[in-house]
């Protein structure tokens, strides 16, 4: 087992109004000593916007704004920006969230060339209904059967044309272009799926209906462990090793509590990451703490960024959905627990 140490609560909400009823599941990115949180703030009414505070190392809070950093201004989300996560590829910025609209939530993605202007690019998930999803995903005639799971969900609403789009969230971009290419990571329940581009344009509903006419082939992660047993998503952005790219995602488990939310972690293949290496047989860490067992969502730790100082990573999550916290790891150790668990046959 992974020695994990719960650096404990980082982020707590205040009385200013955009972020009175929360803060959580941050997007992370370390820059000199300087570490970059861009948090869900979310205000009475589950309004939520994006807030912004600054870290001097991986714990200390040097700089916090008193107002959001980044606001609802479409449809597609006129009812919150949400979790974030942020990567920098060459000299641009990719900042992806969840566009909610007080009835969808789908992943959404801006872009800045210097980290404080960005641009929204809009939806960049299927801009299908769920019906077309599975009318799309049934033509391949080979999908996962786990992904009609959630056809209750979908059609739960008492009023029938309530148009209600397939939910892709948990969009996270590779910190860099692999072969050429820009790869993000999504989550159409319950695995996580790979896309490769050649520009942001390329992202359009032909590309997405193509897509799932194959999506069986896109599918990174399904879930596999008794802790990621209901549904898995795709959490920080991919790290870099000489070993692959470790991958800590979420993943949740139906329990007679409620559903658990925990960390996760997995390696996959440097030159072709829809190729899973290894993945720990166990949750990296989960809810134990009073602060993470009792909130807006009780049992939840939300992975969404991590920072690398030396040999200690720290990731930073959302905890029961109200607070952000932090735990650390050694980076080392967890690759070599994660290498054992790479198949005999393919080491």
């Amino acid at each position: 087992m992974i020695e994990v140490k719960k650096e404990g609560v980082l982020l707590a909400s205040t009385d200013l109004e955009f972020e009175n009823e929360g803060v959580l599941n941050p997007a992370v990115l370390r820059e000199g000593d300087s570490v970059h949180i861009f948090y869900r703030a979310v205000r009475q009414g589950n309004y939520s916007s994006i807030g912004y505070c600054r870290l001097e190392g991986p714990l200390t809070i040097a700089e916090r704004w008193d107002k959001p950093f980044m606001v609802p201004e479409f449809d597609y989300e006129s009812h919150g920006v949400e979790d974030a996560r942020i990567v920098k590829i060459d000299d641009l910025f990719y900042l992806t969230y969840t566009g909610y609209d007080g009835i969808n939530a789908r992943g959404a993605l801006a872009t800045s060339k210097n980290l404080w202007h960005f641009k929204k690019q809009g939806v960049i998930v299927p801009p299908i209904t769920y019906a077309e999803f599975v009318f799309l995903a049934e033509s391949a005639g080979k999908i996962n059967e786990k992904y009609y799971k959630n056809y209750k969900f979908y059609y739960e609403e008492e009023d029938p044309e309530k148009k209600i789009m397939l939910w892709d969230k948990n969009v996270v971009f590779f910190p860099r272009k692999i072969n050429g290419k820009l790869v993000f990571l999504h989550r159409i329940r319950p695995g996580i799926q790979i896309a490769c581009v050649n520009s942001i344009k390329e992202i359009t509903k032909e590309f997405w209906e193509s897509y799932i006419l194959n999506l069986q082939d896109h599918i990174v992660l399904d879930p596999v462990g008794v802790h990621e047993s209901s549904y898995i998503g795709s959490g920080c952005p991919p790290i870099e090793t000489e070993h692959g790219w470790l991958l800590i995602y979420h993943g949740v488990q139906e329990t007679d509590k409620g559903r658990v939310y925990s960390a996760c972690a997995a390696l996959l293949d440097l030159n072709d990451p829809s190729k899973e290496l290894a993945r720990l047989p166990y949750a990296l860490f989960s809810p134990e703490y009073n602060w993470e067992l009792i909130g807006e969502v009780n049992n939840v730790v939300f992975p969404t960024g991590t920072a690398l100082f030396g040999d200690t990573l720290f990731i930073y999550y959302g905890a029961a959905d109200s607070l952000i916290a932090c735990a650390s790891v050694k980076l080392s150790s967890l690759i070599t627990e994660l290498l054992t668990y790479i198949p005999k046959n393919e080491k």
